[in-house]
């Protein structure tokens, strides 16, 4: 007998064939198969929102192929990805072959392993019109947005713009931030540090000013810190109370979509879009030497912090053999999902703990092995024993000020000996401390004041938008890469060193859908819509009066904004430069175009001249000592070149730095990751520790 396989990516086909084995033909949709037509809205809104789907164009060869391949064969199982997308590929497949919808048919895959694809074979069922049902939904409230939106947009601000519903919020919430950022006054205030010692001690620690007479205080400016310093020094300093305690501190769960993307982008520096790219190459498969190929991790669009019973017992083996029993907890650990989240699929981890980054070294490369790594140490850290601490808190008291210290002694490292959670938060500083007691008297080494201004908070980056979107209910772990990939994409955010800050388009669109359109930009709002979707697949709503309710509102918002806003056309504020015309002697502007920034002559149409928008980093060339340039590959990824292109070809994904070699004075690069050690990168310089690019060996005819 002869059975058909149908997934989306060759690379996953590859890794099922070899498990399946020869009764098996297996072969790729390469995604989807059937959409909504690009050069109209495709959608009945009169006849209950019924869309019109049609083959997607170039595809025709492709379909034939399947199509051939199916009539062949015994059987057919439609094994796209477990979710609504992939269900919906499985959908569109089954109607291309005229198979029946009711039939069991359709088979999903956690993991692409042995267990995994055995497991996804035994459990074959039809495809869930549910799941079916709320990816439509969200199609056509996303098609609506943007096929009625967009046309206002064009006559109200310029040609060429496009509205989403997901990334108009996105896109909102930026704003809201950058403004706040804006109108924030500083305060100023001081810290006084009093550098103390033990008695004739080496050892010396800090304590920071609290306050006086029993309240605590901040100092506002600096004739109050002096005389807090002044007073402090003519008094003696004692130790007035110390509290000792204990605190564990235990490991964050394994990954979920969500915070993937996020620790990927703290730690790595990669964009939501670069994380799930290499996340979906570590679930479709990998030759791994020694193992053959199969799926690293178990699938990667999840919200859910599951864990199999069979996962669990292998890392506390794993765990119990590597580093000894006592780093194994005293009870399983099971993480509390998120009430709304869905539990179709377990938390990210590897398939196969036995696998580290170690092992996996040789066989993966770039992004796919740096991934790898994070989510392998932090599924293991996981599943390992709390880290125990010795706090400590001091109180020093110098005449009626009170000075405070804080440290701690870890007692026992576990899970930390492996993996520490990075978090966008900044933490007090805890210093190590000496062995003090109650009532000693402290020498004083030195005090210090120091002037600070209260700081506004940060523009948002790829790590913490997502958590603003998570947190809100806006989207779902599929949706974020594409949100922000879509929004930098369309010119309304850019990223600029890591943050995402609007650009006076942003800005220009965003208030004009916030007026007329609050609806669709309101948080609340769209979390509902969010929310109504999971009903749909959950069967507990219908979908077409799901987009009955939105299209009422929808549709009263874009009528009342076309009448209040006839005759009206809006502006977007030029972004101007100090760079000068060098022909008419006028201002340059910054306009965007259909290959990205550039600077135009603010005299247009009197004068024409334009000129590429270059933006110079830190540092020079370290081959010809040319100023370096920063720019952004097809793939938004940031890199730095020579400005002299033309005879100097050096570039590098490494970040220039001031900081110049202490051997031969060439400047220094860094990476992009949290940490990173300036180093040269001169060719031929001893101080250059850069690690040689791993090569592809040419293969023998032998092995061809």
């Amino acid at each position: 007998m002869s059975k058909l396989v149908i997934v989306e990516s060759p690379a996953k086909a590859k890794t099922i064939k070899k498990y399946l084995g020869e009764d098996y033909n297996v072969i790729a949709s390469m995604g989807h198969v059937r959409d909504l037509p690009k050069a109209q809205i495709g959608i009945d809104i009169d006849n209950n929102f019924k869309p019109r789907y049609i083959n997607i164009p170039g595809k025709s060869k492709l379909i034939k192929q399947i199509k051939e391949a199916a009539r062949e064969s015994d059987a057919v199982y439609l094994a796209t990805d477990p979710d609504r997308e992939g269900e919906a590929i499985s959908w569109h497949l089954a109607h291309i072959l005229k198979l029946d919808e009711k039939e069991k048919n359709r088979v999903t895959f956690g993991e692409i392993t042995k267990k995994g694809i055995s497991d996804g074979m035994a459990n074959i069922r039809s495809i869930d019109m549910d799941l079916i049902n709320a990816q439509q939904a969200r199609r056509i409230l996303d098609r609506i947005v943007g096929y009625k939106l967009s046309p206002f947009l064009w006559r109200k601000v310029k040609g060429g713009l496009s509205a989403g519903r997901v990334q108009s919020v996105a896109v909102k919430l930026i704003v809201d931030r950058h403004r706040e950022i804006e109108r924030f006054v500083p305060s100023e205030y001081w810290n006084i540090d009093a550098v103390l010692s033990p008695g004739s001690s080496a050892k010396k620690f800090r304590a920071r000013y609290y306050g006086t007479d029993g309240k605590k205080r901040t100092v506002e400016n600096r004739q109050a810190a002096q005389q807090i310093k002044q007073e402090s020094e003519n008094e003696t300093f004692v130790i007035e109370k110390i509290a000792k305690g204990e605190r564990k501190r235990t490991p964050a769960p394994p990954f979920i979509t969500s915070s993937l993307q996020q620790e990927a982008s703290r730690r790595l520096g990669f964009t939501a879009l670069r994380t799930m790219r290499a996340a979906q190459t570590l679930y479709e498969g990998v030759e791994v030497e020694g193992y053959g190929t199969l799926g690293l991790i178990t699938y990667m669009r999840t919200d859910s912090l599951r864990i199999s019973d069979e996962a669990q017992s292998a890392a506390k083996e794993f765990i119990k053999e590597k580093y000894g029993e006592k780093y194994l907890p005293a009870q399983r650990r099971v993480f509390k999902t998120k009430s709304n989240a869905q539990d179709a699929h377990e938390a990210i981890r590897p398939t196969n703990i036995a696998i580290t980054p170690q092992i996996a070294y040789n066989s993966l490369q770039g992004d796919v092995a740096k991934l790898y790594k994070l989510i392998w140490e932090r599924f293991t850290a996981s599943q390992m024993a709390d880290c125990v601490q010795e706090t400590v808190n001091v109180d020093i008291r110098a005449g009626r000020h009170l000075y405070k210290a804080a440290g701690y002694t870890v007692l026992f490292d576990g899970f930390t000996t492996l993996y520490e959670e990075q978090t966008d938060e900044k933490k007090e500083k805890e210093t190590a401390l000496p062995p003090l007691e109650q009532d000693t008297r402290l020498k004083l080494r030195e005090m210090e004041t120091e002037q600070k201004f209260t700081q506004p908070p940060s523009e948002y980056t790829e790590a913490t938008l997502i958590k603003a979107l998570e947190e809100n209910g806006i989207g779902r772990p599929s949706t974020y890469a594409p949100i922000i990939y879509t929004i930098i994409e369309r010119g309304y955010v850019e990223r600029q060193a890591k943050k995402l800050v609007p650009t006076a388009l942003g800005i220009t669109i965003n208030d004009i859908l916030r007026a007329q359109f609050a609806d669709i930009v309101n948080v609340k709002f769209s979390a509902r819509m969010e929310d109504d979707l999971d009903k749909i697949e959950e069967g507990e709503k219908e979908w077409t009066k799901v987009l009955e309710e939105f299209y009422a509102i929808f549709d009263a918002d874009l009528k009342k904004a076309e009448k209040d806003m006839e005759g009206q056309k809006v502006t977007v504020p030029r972004e101007m430069t100090d760079e000068i015309c060098e022909i008419c002697g006028k201002p340059m502007v910054i306009k965007t175009g259909r290959f990205g920034k550039f600077l135009a002559c603010s005299g247009f149409p009197e004068c024409k001249n334009t000129r590429r928008l270059v933006k110079y980093a830190k540092g020079s060339c370290p081959v010809c000592g040319g100023k370096m340039l920063m720019l952004t590959s097809k793939k938004g990824r940031t890199f730095y070149a020579c400005e002299n292109s033309k005879d100097c070809h050096f570039m590098s994904w490494e970040e220039p730095t001031d900081e110049k070699c202490p051997v031969c004075g060439s400047t220094m690069f860094k990476k992009s990751t949290k940490g990173a050690v300036p180093h040269c990168v001169k060719e031929g310089c001893p101080n250059n520790t850069a690690r040689p690019v791993k090569k592809k060996t040419e293969k023998t005819e032998e092995e061809k």
